[in-house]
C-alpha cells in the first residue's frame, strides 16, 4: 500500500470497523484492494468511489479468513451479468463451490478432492425492502445466500437437493485455465456509450451542433441507456441456473 493510498484505506478500514467487521476481515480485504490497485495503477477513488460508500457495500461481503480444508482447490473468476448463470452452472457442475463475492465482484471458489460435490446456483435482484422476503422464500428449499455485488444477490446449493444421487460427481476435470469472462455486449455497454457522449460534446464545442439539438441527444441518449440497463438487469432474474 502506497503512502498517497494509506489516507483512503485508513478511511475504509475504520468505517468496516464502525459497521461491526472483525479486524481480520478488515486487514484480508485492504491487502485484497491494495494488491489490486498495484496492479491496474489507478487510484482507489477512481476504482471504488468515496471511502465511506465503498464500505457500506462491503459490509457484507469481506473475506471471512478461515483458509480452505486440506488439499482444497481455490479459483477465483469473474463474469459479466450475460454470462454469469450460465458459468455458475458449468462450474457447478464440476464441483466449484461459490464460497463468497470478493471486493471486487469476482466469485471466489473451493473444491475438495473426494468430497466434492455438484453445485447449482440462481441469481436475484435484491433490495432493502424485498431482502427478507426473498430469503424466506428460498432458504426452505435450501437456497443459501452465498454472495451479493450491488444489487444482485447470489444463491447456491448441492444439486442434490432438486435431482438426487444424479448429482454424485465421480470426476474432476482439471481447474479452468481461464479467470475472466467478460463479453462482447459487456465491453460495448462500457465503451460505447461514454464514446457516443465524447462525440456529441466534441460536435458542440466544434460549433458543429448547437445546443438546441446537443442537449435533446443528450437527454434522450441517457433515458435511453437507463431504460436499456433496467431492462437487462431484470431480464431474466430470479431463474435458477
Amino acid at each position: 500500500m502506497t503512502t498517497d493510498h494509506a489516507g483512503y484505506f485508513g478511511e475504509l478500514a475504520a468505517a468496516l470497523g464502525a459497521a461491526g467487521v472483525p479486524a481480520d476481515r478488515i486487514d484480508a480485504t485492504v491487502s485484497e484492494l491494495a494488491a489490486h490497485l498495484a496492479e491496474t495503477g489507478s487510484t482507489p477513488e477512481e476504482e471504488f468511489g468515496p471511502a465511506a460508500a465503498f464500505a457500506a457495500r462491503l459490509g457484507g461481503t469481506t473475506p471471512d479468513v478461515t483458509g480452505p480444508a486440506d488439499e482444497a482447490e481455490t479459483w477465483t473468476w469473474t463474469a459479466d451479468v450475460y454470462n454469469d448463470r450460465r458459468l455458475l452452472a458449468l462450474h457447478g457442475d464440476q464441483g466449484w463451490e461459490v464460497e463468497r463475492l470478493d471486493a471486487l465482484g469476482r466469485f471466489v471458489c473451493r473444491r475438495t478432492s473426494g468430497t466434492a460435490l455438484r453445485w447449482e446456483y440462481r441469481r436475484e435482484i435484491v433490495g432493502e425492502r424485498r431482502r427478507e422476503g426473498l430469503l424466506d422464500r428460498l432458504e426452505p428449499d435450501g437456497w443459501e445466500l452465498c454472495g451479493e455485488w450491488f444489487f444482485y444477490a447470489y444463491f447456491k446449493r448441492p444439486k442434490a437437493a432438486s435431482t438426487g444421487p444424479a448429482a454424485a460427481l465421480t470426476a474432476l476435470p482439471q481447474r479452468p485455465s481461464r479467470s475472466w469472462y467478460i463479453g462482447t455486449r459487456a465491453w460495448l455497454l462500457a465503451v460505447g456509450w461514454p464514446v457516443a457522449v465524447a462525440l456529441i460534446l466534441m460536435a458542440y464545442v466544434t460549433d458543429r451542433l448547437g445546443f438546441a439539438v446537443t442537449f435533446p441527444a443528450l437527454l434522450a441518449g441517457a433515458v435511453g441507456m437507463a431504460l436499456w440497463t433496467r431492462r437487462q438487469l431484470t431480464k431474466g432474474a430470479g431463474n435458477a441456473v
